[in-house]
């Protein structure tokens, strides 16, 4: 097998090694509404979106400081962080996954959801 593909294997591990680490952080903080979008192919930002509410702005900033210190923890260093202190909307840049920490009704307004699970737009040949 050729290195590239090596590689490309092991990258590919560890991309769902975080992924899963991710979601069971925001499960043991019990983080609501999680969800998976696949940016592959939408994005050249991240391979993976994860969207999760908390109850409140307490309990948002609670999940985000957990998930920071076992990120750090499994050894992914120190992340980039928007939105603490507010809480409203707390986004955790881990590199190929993009967590998003939502209180439900900041998640309702931005509705991510449906704007990064939409399909790629169909290319139209000129005429």
């Amino acid at each position: 097998m050729p290195a590239a593909h090596i590689g490309a294997g092991a990258a590919q591990a560890a991309d769902l090694a975080l992924l899963h680490l991710i979601l069971d952080v925001l499960e043991d903080n019990k983080a609501e509404e999680t969800t998976v979008i696949d940016l592959r192919g939408k994005s050249a930002m991240a391979d993976e979106m994860v969207i999760a509410s908390g109850r409140s702005n307490r309990h948002v900033g609670s999940i985000a400081d957990k998930l920071q210190e076992e990120l750090k923890n499994a050894g992914h260093g120190k992340v980039k962080v928007e939105g603490l202190p507010h809480c409203d909307w707390v986004l955790i840049d881990c590199g190929d996954v993009i967590v998003h920490l939502f209180r439900p009704e900041v998640r309702a307004f931005y509705n991510l959801e449906k704007m990064w699970s939409a399909g790629r737009p169909v290319e139209m040949p000129l005429s």
